[in-house]
């Protein structure tokens, strides 16, 4: 095969040099082009609708981003099928920087056990960004019910299997898969009803239309502090500073209990490396923004930040450990 060098004697000097001339324009023109990223809006797709936990993270991180950078930063809410369609709506589109997604614990470490088919691979269909935050979940009561804490529910459950209403926001959520982890550790049996978002389930659960609901801290903080929710428990290994009184699951007979869903921004797979650098750099810088601090841990989450790098990490991790907590769960989507 001709080399570079046999090649460029055969046409002669002048057209190598006019070759060598084009490669070196080209160059700095794809520098310049990422250099000067992001020149158009950037949108981050939340894949649950709005106000929930994940949709206010995401659009405290995009604001602060936007006022920060002078970009243009749009949160698109894509709901559907536990998260999958929106993360899938991200995984599919084009690997430039313009497309973010917001994924969590359960569309991402859950969701490839939970459902048969996922249209996406997490670990290869999408680039890590950075981790924002982390937040336990929390079974939660309307204010008047009877139950004052969790044993009081397995004791109302043992009595009346399957009688009892659980709700929660998506099959397949973080917050679903911990209310079957829960039911299986204390061997009761509750009736779930699983809701498309979060804002018809507090609806509800407020009026009384269900018994009980479980759910990121962020989700119904602002209704417990309105006095019209109260919590029975979480499942973090150590209580929440922000419902410093509610005892955790462990603490409440079941050892070694935990589970808590992380938030992350990706991208789709394949975005260049300076782009992802970027990005990070940005949003890390947001995190450590007090009032973008302030705000996620009024929420009851804890700030977390970090590499694309850990993140990534962190996902090899989670992915087989949670999936292996599904099948011992017996968790499904019937």
């Amino acid at each position: 095969m001709p080399t570079f060098s046999s090649l460029s004697r055969a046409v002669g000097a002048p057209l190598c040099a006019a070759l060598m001339g084009l490669a070196a324009v080209a160059a700095p023109a794809s520098a310049q082009a990422q250099a000067a990223y992001p020149s158009k809006p950037i949108r981050l797709i939340v894949p649950f609708p709005p106000g929930g936990g994940t949709d206010m993270i995401a659009r405290t991180v995009a604001q602060k981003l936007t006022d920060q950078n002078k970009w243009n930063v749009i949160v698109d809410n894509r709901p559907g099928a536990g998260g999958n369609l929106g993360v899938d709506a991200a995984a599919k589109s084009a690997p430039d920087g313009y497309t973010l997604v917001m994924g969590q614990t359960s569309n991402l470490a859950i969701n490839p056990t939970l459902y048969p088919k996922l249209p996406y691979d997490p670990l290869k269909d999408l680039a890590p960004v950075a981790l924002v935050s982390s937040s336990p979940i929390v079974m939660a009561a309307p204010v008047n019910s009877p139950f004052k804490t969790f044993a009081d529910v397995v004791a109302a459950s043992k009595g009346k299997p399957d009688a009892l209403t659980l709700g929660y926001s998506g099959n397949g959520t973080v917050a679903h898969l911990a209310g079957e982890l829960a039911e299986n550790a204390a061997g009761i049996k509750l009736r779930h009803i699983p809701y498309k978002g979060a804002a018809q389930a507090m609806t509800d659960l407020v009026s009384g239309q269900i018994d009980l609901y479980m759910s990121s801290v962020p989700t119904l903080l602002g209704q417990v502090r309105n006095g019209k929710l109260k919590v029975l428990a979480i499942t973090s290994a150590k209580r929440s500073s922000q419902l410093p009184d509610v005892p955790t699951l462990a603490e409440s007979g079941y050892k070694g209990f935990e589970a808590v869903t992380w938030f992350g921004v990706l991208a789709p797979a394949g975005t260049p490396a300076p782009i992802v650098a970027q990005l990070n750099k940005a949003i890390n810088a947001a995190l450590q923004q007090p009032d973008v601090a302030d705000k996620l841990r009024s929420e009851g989450g804890d700030v977390l930040g970090g590499s694309a790098e850990q993140f990534g990490q962190l996902l090899r991790t989670e992915v087989p450990r949670w999936g292996k907590t599904v099948k011992d769960s017996g968790a499904s989507l019937d």
